[in-house]
């Protein structure tokens, strides 16, 4: 366990660094998040006949809010 505790350590510092967290907050990567959370919401409305389709937009607009940098 001590390599993957290593890597945790390392992923902790590399998100903890300005510039990265100012990538994230970026316009890109707020198109890049909209776009997997609008792909993932097709494929479960997909996978479930569109039976679902009010819920997994609501859920595609929560997780939307905590992702984007709104």
């Amino acid at each position: 366990m001590a390599g993957f505790d290593d890597i945790t350590k390392k992923a902790r510092a590399f998100l903890k660094d300005g510039k990265v967290q100012e990538a994230l907050k970026s316009e890109k990567a707020e198109g890049v998040s909209d776009n997997i959370l609008d792909a993932v919401a097709s494929a479960a409305d997909k996978a479930t006949g569109g039976k679902h389709a009010d819920k997994i937009q609501q859920a595609k607009e929560q997780a939307d809010k905590k992702l984007g940098n709104q």
